[in-house]
């Protein structure tokens, strides 16, 4: 089996999750190199994975000729620009979501992977790689539930984890270009159908910084799928428990629901409090088994050259372009089509 050798870019919480992964979980794969603009953190994790190559400059990281491909795991604004550096210098590339942060990004991204068709390209939305999901997907397909009238999607995340989730803010996009656009990936992927029209209310009930963003802590959206299909997804960033993820799927034969994977174990514990168990602490610890199949599926594709048949640059722009128009129509209050 070739060994295939990916050099990652960015360290913070999503990056060195996807580092260990790469160099502890995926067969066939070595972390041969990591990169960011922290030198310090850039040593620290070497250390601690025993990477040989390490680099606080892309471009001189993506240069290197033992690499095959490239993971970003960057900030959502450098996305489009690292995945030309990476394609220019011959890299298949894994990028994590969203594609880019506006429309235009994500067009130049297209134009770029298509003057590059040797090169394999593939977005990071993990919630495909989760069984439930994926099952949950086999079943619309075969038929199992009719057409698809509605999916119903719930993100959470805790509130245990917001100290990080407000320092990251200011550069994330906003609410429905950072978190959102799982939402909205789920309901193009269920429905098999773009987006034609959007409605999303919400606001600032705890964190005034969102206020001084223009964006929400709690926000919700109505979506209109081109095929009549229709959607509703609701996110925030104070649950109390934990990381909380549930999506339902009505069709006009049965409906799919997959609950929320809230407790990380199967411990019930007892005490003055009453009974409970305890939620998964973040969106890492409840999608890990998820992240690590995405990357056994693109190191796959790379070793097999082979192009993934979903989740293109095209997913990326739409669901880059219908989150951008909910992040519109909750500025307005306006009822928004895709243009």
């Amino acid at each position: 089996m070739k060994t295939v050798k990916i050099g990652s870019v960015g360290l913070g919480r999503l990056g060195h999750e996807h580092a260990k992964n790469l160099a502890t979980q995926v067969p066939g794969c070595e972390l041969a190199a990591i990169c960011d603009v922290d030198a310090d953190r850039v040593k620290e994790v070497a250390e601690e994975l025993g990477v040989q190559y390490t680099y606080t400059d892309f471009e001189e990281m993506c240069r290197n000729p033992e690499l095959d491909a490239i993971v970003i795991v960057s900030p959502s604004f450098l996305h489009c620009q690292q995945i030309e550096i990476a394609m220019n210098n011959g890299k298949h590339v894994f990028c994590e979501k969203p594609l880019g942060t506006d429309v235009e990004q994500c067009k130049a991204a297209e134009k770029v992977i298509e003057a590059h068709p040797d090169l394999i390209f593939q977005l990071g939305f993990m919630r495909r790689f989760d069984k439930s999901y994926a099952e949950a997907k086999r079943k619309i397909d075969n038929g199992d539930i009719g057409k698809v009238v509605l999916v119903r999607s719930y993100t959470q995340d805790p509130r245990s984890t917001i100290e990080s989730t407000l320092k990251f803010a200011p550069h994330s996009g906003g609410q429905y270009l950072d978190m959102c656009v799982h939402d909205i990936d789920l309901i193009r992927w269920f429905t098999g159908s773009n987006v034609k029209n959007v409605w999303a209310i919400g606001g600032v009930f705890e964190f005034d910084l969102y206020k001084e963003l223009n964006d929400a802590d709690n926000a919700a959206a109505t979506i209109q799928m081109e095929n009549g299909a229709m959607g509703f997804m609701f996110t925030n960033r104070t649950h109390a428990a934990g990381s909380n993820v549930e999506t339902e799927i009505i069709g006009t034969h049965g409906t799919l629901r997959i609950a929320n994977v809230g407790a990380k174990n199967l411990l019930n514990i007892v005490d003055e409090h009453g009974s409970r168990e305890e939620y998964y602490p973040d969106f890492m610890s409840r999608w890990h088994e998820a992240f690590v199949a995405e990357m056994v599926a693109f190191t796959g594709h790379v070793r097999d050259n082979t192009k993934p048949a979903d989740l293109t640059v095209y997913d990326g722009t739409a669901v880059s372009e219908a989150a951008y128009r909910c992040k519109e129509s909750f500025e307005t209050g306006k009822m928004l089509p895709i243009r």
